[in-house]
């Protein structure tokens, strides 16, 4: 379950308030309005709802965003920025015009041509280097051989001169090497200078914009008021003195829990959700708790004073999971839609099939994921329950030693038969975790696949991946030189609205078992 929580500052008392199954709901409303206009598909950013019980015992629903929303703070409907913003206005425009001029420089500086005309240089030149090496390498080789023929074969006088001769044939290879290498450095120089001398701005403008940034960060933090439930307020800079992120204050959860409190009314549930195009982990129509650095500190002060339920009172969500199969060395599990296969890195994203069995296995604390499924994948997955088993059943993996098999819905019609798919894929990091399909950097990923079903608008696909790459299946199924079908309920490379689910299970795996000597197969139905 996701929580807001922190210590409230005048008991020391821990407060929690859950992200409900009701404010999820009303999330779920919020999103369907969201969905319907497409302003709110290009900007991606964290919104949220609370809701609250009003002094007459009427339950509402506030609506929050994070920043600014389509260019503006305030927008009717949703609850309005923390106070103090105003006070700031004028610098914050005049140094947000500095910081866009900045970033235009920046930008400029990252792509300038001569960056491309110098790798393109030193590619040329790494060729060329090559092949004289080469060719100096047989020659050697040559004059090795010939130096042991003459000195077999000669002696005296034509001894020495053939040795002479051959010694002059390698001091000439060394001055060739020599000329090239002056030669490529008499080329490469002017580019070599400009783009240092634009790395030289850029570690400048790149300081100026940090600066500019913290300065009107820390006029916006001795200004922006927050007021809790205890009826107590204190600006940004009273709660954290030691400094705040950039954007603290301006998120989503701090917005509601303090209109709320300004209002005199009782918190019941919150929810926030990232909604537009993906960015990092956070992915359209999913849930998240407070961010760590920006919300997570002020959570303690914000929530005082409020009426919230006990820790004993919040209705945790069910953590047994289907088991398949399990005996002193392995369990394997029939993992449900949507929950991860191990703990992510943040703090709201440790709900996962590995926590869940450590609860529900106390004495299992060597227990490991042999391998992953995706958050919205389903299916078999396979963990071990000890080092021993860990290293065997992963060496299996590794030496594509195990059968997996997946089924698939994907959102086009597909002729009949079967085929084997074979792409590079390579994760940028800027772009994680979304995969891409990189001739020059990609790792090769080899799938073989069956069209079991087809229809009009779509069709039914078993998958046999041979290498194990992220997100491999879903990226060769919707690449134009894949499959060129997304499939449904792919909202990372189809677009698909995201109510509904990843069409995507592991139906079975074969390996062998790690300390005995036979093969093992488990298997999950298909759910769609």
């Amino acid at each position: 379950m996701i929580l807001y929580e922190g210590q409230c500052p005048r008991s020391g008392a821990w407060l929690q308030l859950p992200c409900t199954p009701a404010a999820q709901v009303a999330a779920r409303h919020l999103m369907a309005e969201l969905a319907q206009n497409p302003v709110y598909q290009r900007e991606g950013k964290m919104y949220g709802v609370l809701l609250v019980q009003t002094r007459t015992g009427t339950t509402l629903t506030l609506r929050g965003f994070s920043g600014l929303l389509q260019g503006s703070g305030e927008v009717e409907g949703w609850v309005p920025p923390i106070p103090g913003r105003a006070q700031v206005a004028l610098a914050e425009v005049q140094t947000l015009s500095q910081l866009k001029d900045l970033t235009a420089e920046i930008v400029q500086l990252q792509n300038l041509p001569e960056r491309q005309d110098y790798a393109q240089q030193q590619a040329q030149q790494t060729a060329e280097w090559q092949a004289l090496k080469a060719l100096h390498q047989e020659e050697r080789q040559h004059r090795q051989q010939h130096r042991q023929y003459c000195q077999a074969t000669l002696n005296g006088t034509a001894l020495t001169a053939a040795l002479t001769e051959l010694d002059r044939q390698s001091q000439e290879a060394g001055r060739q090497r020599r000329r090239l290498k002056a030669l490529h450095q008499q080329a490469i120089a002017p580019l070599q200078t400009r783009c240092q001398q634009a790395d030289d701005r850029l570690s400048f403008l790149k300081q100026r914009r940090k600066v500019l940034s913290r300065q009107l960060q820390a006029q916006m933090h001795g200004v922006y008021r927050l007021q809790n439930f205890a009826g107590d307020s204190a600006t940004l800079q009273d709660l954290l003195p030691t400094g705040l992120p950039t954007g603290t204050g301006d998120c989503a959860a701090p917005k509601l829990l303090h209109y709320a409190a300004s209002q005199g009314w009782h918190p019941l549930g919150l929810a926030e959700f990232w909604w537009g195009p993906p960015q990092g982990d956070k992915w359209p129509g999913e849930f998240y708790g407070p961010c760590r650095d920006r919300c997570q500190p002020l959570m303690g002060f914000l929530l005082s004073g409020a009426n919230l339920a006990t820790p004993a009172e919040l209705s945790a969500p069910a953590l047994d999971l289907p088991i398949l199969c399990e005996d002193v060395d392995l369990i394997v599990v029939d993992k449900p839609a949507g929950l991860l296969s191990v703990p992510g890195r943040s703090s709201d994203r440790q709900d996962s099939v590995l926590s869940r069995l450590r609860c529900q296995y106390p004495e299992a604390e060597q227990l490991q994921a042999v391998h992953r499924l995706d958050q919205d994948t389903s299916g078999v997955l396979l963990l071990a329950r000890h080092p021993l088993a860990y290293q065997a059943l992963s060496q299996q993996f590794a030496q594509r030693q195990v059968v997996k098999h997946y089924e698939a819905i994907v959102t086009r019609p597909l002729t009949l038969g079967t085929g084997t798919l074979t792409l590079p894929l390579w994760g940028d990091p800027l772009e994680r975790p979304r995969q891409q399909v990189n001739w020059q950097r990609g790792k090769l990923s080899i799938s073989h696949y069956r069209v079991l079903q087809t229809s009009e608008e779509q069709s039914r696909v078993e998958f046999q991946p041979v290498t194990g790459r992220t997100h491999q299946l879903r990226v060769q199924s919707a690449h134009p030189q894949g499959l060129n079908a997304p499939i449904l309920g792919d909202r990372l490379y189809g677009n698909t609205a995201p109510q509904i689910r990843l069409h995507l299970h592991a139906v079975s795996l074969t390996c062998k078992h790690p300390t005995q000597d036979k093969a093992i197969y488990f298997s999950s139905p298909v759910p769609f």
